[in-house]
């Protein structure tokens, strides 16, 4: 579990040091292109078996997962890793509070909120477009578990995200071509981009269905409530970007959140 975190977060970092050539989107392009292969590969989707009964949450999954992607990598670019990280893991928090009827859950809303008021309190410097871009994100993130649920239920094993990545990456292909002819990409930018879709999309995906051979669900979940901490401190060691104590006490607040909810729905 840590080392499938530690990697997500890793791959992320250096993605984006190819910022500067690929901008965003390029790399988002490239990581889908490696996604796809990955599970495409696990998958091995039948697509002309597929009806569109079992079609259309696909591509809806599909356009999620490019979506969830490009701006959580753009929320990166502009506020950094620790803070689009966390602003994005509001996403599935949002999905485990919300059928929720208990006080302690409710607590733990308000103290998410909290923690995102203090991350977004008005500066100067305050970027609003890069928090904005986070919150999107984490929007997408919880659509994203909502639709695979959905597709889980309708195309057998791991066929549909397979489907899914399939059509994100033939989406993005155009948008690889173009940015690659605006901006000829240099070697290192690729391999950069490259190890951000291995380190943040096939290791993840085979660690985390290893894990879940042996680990409750629960744990499991409690476990990834720590995805923005390793986000901080990897931003901090990798890249550079260091987070005053108002930041820290945000994110802390996130993550305490999510891990009360999770132990108690445990319990």
């Amino acid at each position: 579990m840590f080392g499938s975190g530690l990697s997500n977060q890793t791959g992320a970092a250096i993605g984006s040091l190819a910022f500067p050539v690929l901008g965003p989107l390029g790399v988002v392009a490239v990581r889908q292109y490696v996604a796809a292969l990955v599970l495409v590969a696990v998958g091995r989707p039948r697509l002309r078996a597929f009806t569109w009964r079992q079609w259309w949450p696909a591509l809806l999954l599909a356009g999620v997962f490019g979506t969830m992607n490009l701006t959580l990598y753009s929320a990166i670019d502009r506020v950094g890793l620790g803070l689009a990280v966390t602003l994005e893991f509001l996403g599935p928090l949002a999905i485990a509070l919300a059928a929720s009827r208990r006080r302690l859950d409710a607590g733990c809303a308000v103290l998410a909120a909290a923690g995102v008021v203090v991350l977004m309190r008005p500066r100067p410097s305050t970027d609003y477009v890069g928090l904005g871009l986070g919150l999107v994100a984490a929007g997408c993130w919880a659509s994203y578990i909502l639709l695979n649920r959905l597709v889980g239920r309708r195309i057998p094993g791991a066929q549909g995200p397979a489907a899914a990545a399939c059509v994100s990456a033939l989406s993005f292909l155009p948008i690889g071509i173009v940015v690659a002819v605006r901006h000829p990409p240099t070697t290192g930018a690729v391999l950069c981009a490259v190890a951000a879709g291995v380190l943040s999309s096939a290791v993840p995906y085979l660690t985390d269905l290893l894990t879940l051979r042996t680990v409750p669900a629960q744990t499991f979940g409690l476990f990834m409530s720590v995805n923005p901490v390793l986000a901080a401190v990897v931003g901090w060691v990798v890249l550079g970007q260091t987070l005053g104590v108002w930041e820290w006490t945000g994110i802390g607040a996130v993550v305490a959140a999510n891990a009360v909810s999770i132990a108690r729905t445990h319990r």
